[in-house]
Parts: structure tokens; sequence; C-alpha cells
């Protein structure tokens, strides 16, 4: 395995069309060794956005511009975009949401570069979902679920109340 890939290698192997919701991802990091990073190349469409507004609690991302132009929802704000931006996404709550928008007439390409939590916590303020994740992809714990869907701690534990 080769410790470098250029961007034109890439296959996209992560390809969404789902309305809003539509962009094509190539992953990265684990073709070139990557161990605590992951690497992904995004293209989004004009008009359209790779992922809901969400917040990570344990992954820190970043995304790097290379080009077109759009907006950046981030916390209550929103930012203007292009090619040769750089943007942090730390981890944290709703004030660190954020959601990359395609807000140009050509295609929107992004180099993304996360922290891989073992455990992570993602809020969608939007929709008022979780998804909660443990562990790796295969055999690992991954839940979505609407916030407002809370149990007692004892809940269905035997003698609890």
């Amino acid at each position: 395995m080769k410790p470098l890939m250029n961007l034109d290698e890439a296959t996209f192997d992560d390809i969404e069309e789902n309305g809003l919701y539509t962009s094509r991802r190539a992953s990265l990091g684990r073709h070139i060794g990557a161990r605590k990073l992951g690497y992904n190349l995004t293209v989004v469409p004009p008009g359209k956005v790779q992922c809901p507004f969400h917040n990570h609690h344990g992954e820190e991302e970043m995304f790097l511009i290379l080009e077109g132009e759009g907006e950046l929802r981030f916390g209550e704000a929103r930012y203007p975009i292009r090619a040769h931006d750089i943007i942090a996404c730390p981890p944290g709550g709703r004030e660190m949401a954020h959601q990359i928008i395609n807000t140009g007439p050509r295609e929107l390409r992004y180099l993304a570069v996360s922290t891989l939590a073992q455990v992570d916590v993602c809020e969608y303020p939007d929709s008022d979902k979780l998804l909660v994740v443990a562990g790796e992809s295969e055999g690992g714990l991954r839940k979505i679920f609407r916030s407002e869907v809370t149990v007692g701690y004892y809940e269905g534990e035997e003698g609890g109340e």
C-alpha cells in the first residue's frame, strides 16, 4: 500500500441520490493507510447538500474547498465559501452544527478530513434526531432515533421503579 494517492485516482464508492441530499464521496484514508483520520473527496451538485445539518460530540471535521462555491451553515450563522477555504468543525453542542450547501452554478468539490472516534454522538438540530455510533461499522453499534424519545434510567429493569 502506498501512503499517497492523487485525487484523480479516487473512486466514488458512496453515492447518495436522495432529493436535496445528493452527492458522491470517494473514501481515501483506507487506501493510503490512514489509521486515526478519515479522508474523503466529496462532490456536491448545484443546489444540493451532502448531509443534514449536524454536530458531533466525538469527532472533529475539517473541510478544504477545492472547486466551486457555496454556503456554510455553522451554528446560527451562514458564511459564503469558495475554492481554497478551509473550514474547522470541532466537536461540541448545537452551536457547532454545520452543513455545506452548494449555492453555485457548478459542482462543489471538497476534501473532508475527520478524526475517527470509537464512540460518537451526532445531533441533527433541524430534525431533532440523535445518532449514536460505537465501534467499527461491522458489528458495532449504530442507532438513529428522535431525541424526544427518552425513558427513565430504571425503566424496563427488573426491580426498578
